[in-house]
């Protein structure tokens, strides 16, 4: 079967978001004040071949852990979906 697996990659809260700083300053300089906090991370989507929903989880469990996020430094999330989008 195959799958789509949508997966955000993001800064532990705990580390620092330079790249967020940044933006959030920049969002102030142009008025927007409303803005307390942004973080930057990634997001990717994979498409894949899996036996089941299942499957298709532990493939990608498995390309987050230990190629896709640095678990030192950045949380993910995932969803998996049929088919392909």
């Amino acid at each position: 079967m195959k799958f789509t697996a949508e997966i955000n990659v993001m800064p532990r809260r705990e580390i620092l978001d330079p790249q967020g700083k940044a933006v959030r300053l920049g969002l102030h300089n142009l008025g927007i004040d409303s803005i307390e906090q942004v973080r930057i991370g990634k997001h990717m989507t994979l498409h894949l071949e899996a036996a089941n929903s299942e499957e298709a989880r532990q493939k990608v469990e498995e390309a987050c852990q230990r190629l896709l996020a640095n678990a030192i430094m950045e949380n993910y999330t995932f969803e998996i979906l049929e088919g392909e989008s």
